[in-house]
Formats: structure tokens, C-alpha cells, sequence
């Protein structure tokens, strides 16, 4: 049914670089006869699941939406890979993303745009925008996005899903293409909050190999999803965030936080007064880690990005030493600062972008970026895990996303926060029809 929907509705969307039908249709055969054997492997035995194609996939290849990969096959599988087939998937294959990861317009110069499932003339957001539009319009069961200033978040608000970006270490990005090895997250994508927590439990855990990956104990992300926020305090930030939404999208969220204030939350304000130092930080350290990744490429290929990551790239390779370390320096800070102020709330909860979907056409890439990154790139930055989920459409019928933020290490009470909310607002998370 997935690759006959990928089929049906992709022409349309771009949501794939690469559909590996042959591929899916074996290992499904496969799945189908350890269930004949009575091996099962849990609840993603036999589920159609894409890859952002920045997941290593051995035999499969893997692009990052760039020119210099084209004919990239990997011989071995990225770790979270490795646990999902692990846990029984079917790979469909790898969805589209904006070049090398680094922007939100998923406007791909060499395998063209993405398209917003609920208006085809604007985006879907980025990077991993391919993955929500897949899961938007029921392409596949769930995805595998990754999270540098808010790539799984902000598509996952502007197409009406559910996308988690783990606290740093979590889940391994080893075999993940880099675009900063300081900021990057791997996290599931998909169309329920449950469906986001089972997903993570199969990816989640340390990776002895991965220098980035942290040894804590996996969570149980379904133990308490259903317990709901009674006595629980979530706090709505003062600066930035509603200040900066446009009206439309602050109101829905001030909704969906009395929805949660009714369930039983307790609704305080919070102050972040540093919260303005973070986009210069976050821009600083991205910026310097994608040009020294790409270093040898800027020198001997430079044509061969697209204009805006070109833009971006030189950037960051402007960036000076001094200007690099202060960052880092400033980076430690805010990261005590957000933990200190989650030490008084259960989680954070705000708009996860300012804006719902913007036209495709006539959008400055790197100024979209800017944009669509302001509220998600804070949790990069300072490494504590985060959730988009649909809380509700504007008047022209384009998602918005509800923000959740949560102390370090706290997937489970995110997510049962996030399932709390959800099942009293129930919004629809497919497209019929685009």
C-alpha cells in the first residue's frame, strides 16, 4: 500500500530522492516469514518506514541531496538503522532534504523542490522536509529525520506531524552524514506522539563507537505516555517566543496550552532573558562546523553546491577562532541557563515556529532559515530534548506546531505531555488528497 501511495501521490510532492521498491517488497517477503516462523520482533515488525537520505543505508544509496553524492552506495548501515532493522521495518526509501541538511526550504537545486502536502505552492520546511511530507499524506508509518537548528521540528509543524528531537547523546549519529558534529540530532518523524515514543525506544541507547553518544540508560518512552499532566507545571516563556509569533500562530498555541491548563496542568510564566544570544551562538558554531566538514569540497568544487548552502558555507568559513571559541564559551552558559530554568518546570511549551508555511516561491533561503529556525534552534544549542505536534490550522488551512521543551534526559515526561495534549485535541495528521 505505501509504494503504491509513493506512486500514487509523489509526481506531485517530491517527497523521495530514492524509492527502493525492490528493495521493500523482499525485505517485507522477509518479515512476512519470521512471522510464519513465529518470530516477532515488536510493535515496527512489517511497518513501511523512510529514511531522511542522510542515513547511511548498505546497498541503498545515501545523497544528502548533493551533487558530490549522487552515486553514493554505503556498504553498511547508519547505527539508528541498524536498530530499526533490528527492530523489523521495511525500508521504502530515503526521502528528500534541502542540500547537504543546511536550510528549511527543502528547494533542492539537484533534485528539486518539496512540496507542502496542504498547499503545494509553499514548503514543507527542512531539512527534513521530504520525511514530513511523505508522512503527511500516509507515504509511510514513520521517518527518521535529523535535528541541527530545528530540521525535524519545523517541517513536522508546518505538515501537521510529529517530530522529536532527543536530548544530545541519546541516539547515535553514527553513519549520519554531518552538517555539525556539535548540534546535530537524530530523532524520529511520524503521525502520533505513541508511534514518536516507540520509534525512539528502538533507536535510543549508547553507541560504544560514537564519540557523541552518551551511556544512560534507554528509557521505557511508553511506561507513562498515557498518565497524563495532573499536577504538572509547564511554563510559558515571557521573551521571544509569543512576542515574535505572527497572531494567528500565538493564538492557536495560547489554546493549546488552556487545553493542557484543563487536563490539569498548572500554566506559569518563565523568563529566559538570555534567550536572545542564542542565534548568533548557534549560527557561529553551526557555520564553522559545515565549513570545516565541507573544507576540501569549498576548495576544489564550490560550483557544485546550490547558491544558498554555497552562501551559508562561506560563511561559516569566514568565521574566525576567536569568534568560534567565544561561542563554545557562550554554548556552556546557556546550557546551565536552560537547565537551571527546567529545574522549576516540567516542560517549556511555546510555538514551534513563528510563522505556518510560507510560499515557495520568492523565498531568500538563508533569511527562511533565520526565521524558521528562531524558536527550535534554542534546544540545539543547549542539547535538552524537544517536540513539534499539530495543535491546530490557520485560516487558510496550514498546520501549526505546538513546542514542548523538557529537562535533559526526560523523553518520557515530554512525551506524555505531548500524548496529553494530543488526545484531547485530535487533530487529523494525514492529507487525503494533496
Amino acid at each position: 500500500m505505501s509504494l503504491a501511495r509513493i506512486a500514487e501521490l509523489d509526481v506531485r510532492l517530491g517527497a523521495f530522492i530514492t524509492v527502493a521498491d525492490a528493495f521493500a517488497r523482499a525485505e517485507a517477503r522477509g518479515r512476512e516469514r519470521e512471522l510464519d516462523a513465529r518470530r516477532d520482533r515488536g510493535p515496527l515488525h512489517g511497518i513501511p518506514i523512510a529514511l531522511k537520505d542522510l542515513y547511511e543505508t548498505a546497498g541503498v544509496r545515501t545523497t544528502a541531496g548533493s551533487a558530490f553524492l549522487r552515486e553514493n552506495v554505503p556498504a553498511s548501515d547508519a547505527e539508528p538503522v541498524r536498530r530499526l532493522r533490528e527492530s523489523g521495518i521495511v525500508m521504502l526509501g530515503k526521502t528528500s532534504l534541502h542540500e547537504w541538511a543546511y536550510g528549511v526550504t527543502n528547494d533542492n537545486p539537484h533534485f528539486g523542490p518539496v512540496r507542502n502536502p496542504y498547499d503545494l505552492e509553499r514548503i514543507p520546511g527542512g531539512s527534513s522536509g521530504g520525511s514530513a511530507a511523505a508522512l503527511a499524506t500516509g507515504m509511510c508509518a514513520a521517518s527518521l529525520g535529523t535535528d541541527t537548528g530545528g530540521s525535524i521540528r519545523i517541517p513536522a509543524s508546518l505538515c501537521g506531524i510529529v517530530g522529536l528531537k532527543p536530548t544530545s547523546g541519546r541516539v547515535s549519529v553514527r553513519g549520519v552524514i554531518p552538517l555539525s558534529w556539535t548540534l546535530d540530532h537524530a530523532g524520529p518523524m511520524t503521525r502520533t506522539v505513541r508511534d514518536a515514543a516507540i520509534v525512539l525506544d528502538a533507536i535510543a541507547g549508547y553507541d560504544a563507537d560514537d564519540p557523541s553518544s552518551v551511556d544512560r540508560p534507554a528509557p521505557d518512552s511508553l511506561a507513562h505516555i498515557e498518565d497524563g499532566v495532573r499536577g504538572m507545571t509547564l511554563g510559558l516563556p515571557r521573551e521571544h517566543f509569543f512576542a515574535r509569533a505572527e497572531s494567528e500562530v500565538g493564538v492557536l498555541v495560547r489554546v493549546a496550552s488552556r487545553v493542557l491548563e484543563s487536563a490539569g496542568a498548572r500554566l506559569v510564566e518563565v523568563s529566559m532573558p538570555w534567550i536572545d544570544e542564542v542565534t548568533e551562538t548557534q549560527a557561529t558554531i553551526l557555520g564553522a562546523d559545515a565549513a570545516a566538514y565541507h573544507r576540501e569540497r569549498l576548495e576544489t568544487r564550490a560550483e557544485d553546491f546550490g547558491s544558498d548552502v554555497r552562501r551559508r558555507l562561506e560563511r561559516g568559513r569566514a568565521r574566525t577562532g576567536p569568534e568560534v571559541s567565544a561561542a563554545r564559551h557562550i554554548r556552556t552558559r546557556l546550557h546551565r541557563d536552560m537547565e537551571m530554568l527546567l529545574l522549576d518546570v516540567d516542560a517549556l511549551l511555546m510555538p514551534t515556529t513563528p510563522i505556518a508555511a510560507p510560499p515557495r516561491l520568492g523565498q531568500d533561503a538563508v533569511e527562511a532559515a533565520a526565521r524558521l529556525t528562531s524558536f527550535t534552534a534554542p534546544f540545539n544549542l543547549t542539547g535538552v530534548p524537544a517536540i513539534s505536534i499539530p495543535c491546530g490550522f490557520t485560516k487558510q488551512g496550514l498546520p501549526v506546531g505546538l513546542q514542548l521543551a523538557s529537562a535533559p534526559w526526560t523523553e518520557g515526561k515530554l512525551l506524555r505531555v505531548a500524548r496529553a495534549y494530543e488526545r484531547e485535541a485530535s487533530w487529523p495528521t494525514v492529507v487525503a488528497q494533496p
